[in-house]
């Protein structure tokens, strides 16, 4: 064995292996909520910063015809804030979890690619997709997968 080797193989290693940041992507639905509640109990596990993303969808079509997109969908985001904040409440003293809430817009794949970059994410979990042509065209979770990128976890 070389000394620099002998050296190395009697060193401690501090710190985790798992992840220090997890990235949910939410929107409410009961899939993407389950997703929240699987990815917080590993956050908890592993000590790391949950960071709960939901992506406001821009809908040109709706904003062209008048209908209040922005308005909707930041009324979404201050629900689920709200759900979050109880949910967190209810385990206060029993379960402790680092979380952040953000918002990012544009459409889901590339929103929960730019906040997994933003944040330094070592790991995504989403929802599996409960809408039928996803099977056929593909749906954000396997877009996700393929990129490549993170460590990705479908919660169905």
């Amino acid at each position: 064995m070389t000394e620099q080797h002998e050296q190395h193989a009697h060193q401690f290693e501090r710190g985790t292996d798992g992840p220090k940041v997890i990235v949910v992507g939410v929107d409410g639905s009961d899939t993407s909520l389950r997703a929240a509640a699987y990815a917080g109990g590993l956050a908890r596990r592993q000590h790391a910063l949950l960071a709960v993303v939901y992506v406001q969808p821009l809908l040109a079509a709706g904003a062209a015809l008048g209908a209040p997109v922005a308005e909707t969908t930041d009324e979404i985001a201050e629900d689920l804030i709200a759900q979050i904040r109880e949910a967190a409440e209810r385990v206060k003293g029993i379960f402790e979890v680092r979380w952040e809430f953000h918002t990012f817009r544009g459409d889901a794949y590339n929103g929960l690619v730019k906040a997994a970059d933003e944040l330094k994410a070592d790991a995504v979990v989403v929802g599996a997709s409960e809408q039928a042509g996803h099977r056929i065209i593909g749906s954000v979770a396997v877009r996700l997968v393929k990129a490549g990128r993170w460590p990705v976890t479908v919660v169905p």
